[in-house]
């Protein structure tokens, strides 16, 4: 990974980090970058240290893993961040949201909707090094889906390390439930367009996730067996966005189109007087 060697990151920073990160998710009030506890600006590795410490607390506390999401799948974002490869966060059960139902705005601080392809899978990806044959086989469906991004960090000031640590700013996600084949269709070509409040605020097509989004799969299946902690049958990857990011308030419905697979929506819930 690109960066600089996390054995310079004393635990206790590490430890500190995931700490404030917590307390701004249960507090709903957002936190200074963690990149000045830890030091830096560029280490990967500490970064995904503090992610796996609050990974670590939350299944400790029951919540089961449902997925991965991956993140900066787009060139133009890696260049700004000053990274070569994505970064991938943690999915748990209690952030699935189904089509249709209204996103819980007590557990959001600064969302953003993006839309993706979600992939399921229906084998496990444990091989080590993976290639484009191993996802096809081990997927089983396919679902449109909208992601929405969060971060705990005050005004979204963030570097690579702010959002590693931060669970990749994973927020919570929203799966359609029309369950498609993968040879049903060719995933490069889909058609995305999402729409808040009936307005269209984001375009794009398959082919911006690292050109197919099968390759976003073969590199989180790989990069998972590197750390011991492979990709398992049943989990939900979601692929990464097709399109720029939209911010939402409460009150706001968005939908999300992606053709040939189908549409998903929710809505953000309304402010209470």
């Amino acid at each position: 990974m690109t960066g600089e060697s996390s054995c310079v990151v004393d635990q206790a920073l590490i430890s500190e980090s995931a700490r404030q990160l917590r307390e701004a998710a249960e507090s709903g009030v957002p936190c200074d970058p963690v990149r000045h506890i830890l030091g830096t600006e560029s280490d990967i590795d500490a970064a995904y240290r503090v992610q796996q410490c609050n990974t670590d607390l939350a299944a400790a506390a029951g919540r089961r893993v449902s997925g991965h999401k991956i993140g900066l799948t787009a060139r133009v974002v890696q260049e700004q961040l000053g990274v070569d490869q994505p970064d991938f966060g943690v999915l748990f059960a209690d952030m699935c949201i189904a089509d249709g139902v209204d996103l819980p705005a007590q557990r959001l601080l600064q969302p953003r909707a993006e839309a993706e392809i979600a992939v399921v899978l229906e084998d496990d990806l444990n091989k080590g090094e993976h290639c484009l044959v191993d996802i096809i086989g081990a997927t089983a469906y396919l679902l449109a889906a909208i992601e929405i991004v969060d971060s705990r960090i005050a005004n979204w000031d963030i570097t690579i390390v702010d959002t590693v640590a931060d669970n990749a700013s994973c927020g919570l996600y929203v799966l359609g439930s029309r369950p498609v084949s993968l040879s049903a269709v060719d995933v490069r070509n889909i058609d995305m367009r999402l729409n808040v409040n009936g307005e269209q605020t984001s375009t794009g097509r398959g082919s911006a996730c690292l050109g197919n989004p099968l390759h976003a799969v073969v590199w989180l299946a790989n990069t998972m067996c590197e750390r011991g902690t492979p990709l398992r049958a049943g989990e939900c990857i979601m692929t990464g966005a097709l399109g720029p990011m939209v911010p939402i308030a409460p009150g706001d419905e968005i939908r999300a189109e992606l053709k040939p697979i189908g549409s998903v929506s929710t809505r953000l819930e309304p402010v209470e007087d």
